[in-house]
């Protein structure tokens, strides 16, 4: 089916919700909605192209038009309005078929719907590449081997990386992503070091003061730590574990 080439425009609803905005913030308003009817969702990016030297003093006032997901742009009354078009066109053109041509077309179309679901994954590669965070590797193989995983791994992955970021929060220590990968890394055991700070040590002199006060068996309690701003402190005898605030 060729694009269609319209899409319904309510005036009222227009001046409604467009009351307050200048000449201007209207105008780019309308070629976003043409830039989504035309091309579909959009990024970031893509907005400072079309609205060009009206991007600063327009898109904080339009953005709140459209949803995101995160990386792309749509206008949900837009995004209806194809919809509904579309579904339109589609039955007028049905009521014109032979019930031999309509059962083709239905089982062309399950067909189709079969293949798009095959297709599509949980959580698109976008998604793990950008909270992974390590930017290394061939982009294009890591993100065929993300579409071979199964729908839970994915999941557990997405589950796993704040974890495993909390561990390794250098990310030159944090593998590349395709040994993360290749390695199924997100079912290891993740484990977070003990780190020395001011609110979990105490002073020696500290130490002497409440051994004077009579906690005898504060020494056996305590171990040295080394040095906060140049004086000795002391842990307590204890890890921390992953789900401790550290």
């Amino acid at each position: 089916m060729s694009k269609d080439p319209a899409f319904l425009f309510y005036p009222g609803d227009w001046l409604g919700g467009t009351m307050g905005m200048s000449f201007e913030q209207k105008g780019c308003y309308l070629e976003l909605l043409m830039m989504q009817f035309n091309h579909g969702k959009f990024t970031e990016s893509e907005v400072k192209q079309v609205l060009s030297v009206c991007f600063d003093y327009a898109w904080p006032t339009l953005k709140r038009k459209f949803e995101t997901d995160g990386t792309y742009f749509w206008n949900g009354r837009m995004q209806e309005e194809i919809e509904k078009r579309q579904s339109f066109i589609e039955s007028r053109r049905l009521s014109g078929l032979t019930p031999k041509k309509y059962k083709a077309h239905a089982k062309r179309k399950h067909k189709r719907t079969e293949d798009r679901n095959k297709n599509r994954i949980n959580i698109r590669f976008e998604d793990f590449w950008n909270v992974y965070d390590k930017k290394r590797g061939d982009k294009t193989k890591l993100e065929i081997k993300w579409r071979l995983l199964s729908d839970k791994e994915r999941e557990d992955i997405m589950t796993y990386i704040p974890k495993y970021k909390q561990s390794t929060p250098d990310k030159a220590f944090r593998k590349d992503p395709q040994t993360f990968l290749n390695n199924h890394s997100w079912n290891d055991e993740i484990i977070i070091p003990n780190r020395i700070t001011a609110e979990s040590t105490i002073t020696h002199a500290e130490l002497l003061r409440r051994f004077n006060n009579g906690e005898t068996d504060v020494w056996e309690k305590y171990e040295q730590a080394g040095k906060i701003n140049g004086k000795a402190i002391w842990k307590l005898k204890t890890n921390i574990n992953i789900n401790q605030s550290i």
